[in-house]
């Protein structure tokens, strides 16, 4: 079931490869730490920079590895439609639970080419879609009567969104007029704990990178009622939730990865390194709030 922390993987790199030593104490991180699932090839995980064959291979290692633990979703969002086909079939034959399906970026659709790029994509595969709304990045912003709509006409294959919008009114709307079964997850930090007060059933997450016992502890405390835990968690996070977007994703986290040693400190362009006085702040943030949060 989609809930909880869902942190959005960072890829591991060495030498411009994928770094699967890395992979692995990472994938086996999260399983200590109680993430409650796992996205693969998102924007955290840099996905634009990573070949078919690449991502072919991620995903048959993180499969091998954690498959029946938790579940795994894979991004397969294009602009490109057929190619978004083709990646979701690719991810499920790699075993993949879930595909999350970026809004088509750089195209700008209405709202009627969203409905049609999503109602084909889940005639013509069979892996559970995630929609990802994500207009800061997309250029365009999926309006919640259209989500609404699909979720009522495909129950069984438009299961979840992503939301990351900002949009607290317009995510209210779709948890009261979609069906229980359908999932909306947060998919900006900052409003993990709000959403959830609102029936947001989770988040896909930055930050639960770095911290994701404290992430996962703020879902399960909201579930089992315990709001003043789950808030005080939450205001202990604001200023780390901000500091990792002091910089473009996934450039903060990945300095914090490197920093934990989990992870070389590697992009692939055109990402970088951030400049010297934001990793010290980065850094900084994130000791504070680990040092407060023993």
């Amino acid at each position: 079931m989609l809930q909880g922390s869902i942190p959005a993987l960072v890829t591991p790199f060495k030498n411009n490869e994928i770094d699967y030593n890395s992979l692995d104490k990472l994938l086996n991180f999260h399983l200590e730490n109680k993430s409650d699932g796992l996205v693969l090839l998102g924007t955290t995980g840099e996905a634009p920079a990573i070949s078919s064959s690449e991502k072919e291979e991620l995903l048959k290692f993180c499969v091998s590895r954690v498959k029946g633990k938790i579940p795994l979703i894979s991004g397969t969002g294009t602009n490109n439609f057929m190619q978004t086909v083709e990646n979701t079939k690719q991810a499920e034959k790699c075993g993949i639970e879930y595909s999350l399906v970026v809004t088509p970026y750089y195209n700008k659709p209405n709202q009627e080419g969203l409905y049609l790029y999503y109602s084909q994509l889940a005639k013509q595969t069979n892996l559970p879609i995630i929609i990802y709304n994500v207009p800061s990045r997309t250029g365009c912003n999926i309006a919640a009567e259209t989500v609404i709509m699909l979720s009522e006409e495909f129950p069984k294959q438009i299961v979840a969104i992503k939301e990351a919008s900002g949009d607290i009114t317009k995510a209210s709307k779709i948890i009261r007029d979609t069906e229980e079964s359908f999932v909306l997850l947060s998919g900006e930090d900052a409003l993990n704990y709000p959403l959830l007060c609102v029936g947001s059933k989770g988040s896909i997450s930055v930050t639960a990178n770095c911290v994701p016992l404290e992430m996962h502890n703020l879902h399960k405390f909201t579930n089992e009622g315990k709001c003043e835990k789950a808030l005080q968690i939450h205001q202990a996070l604001i200023e780390l939730n901000e500091m990792l977007f002091c910089d473009t994703n996934p450039i903060p986290v990945k300095h914090i990865m490197a920093f934990l040693g989990l992870i070389e400190l590697e992009f692939r362009l055109p990402l970088c390194l951030t400049t010297e006085d934001k990793r010290e702040k980065i850094i900084s943030t994130f000791q504070k709030f680990k040092a407060s949060n023993k």
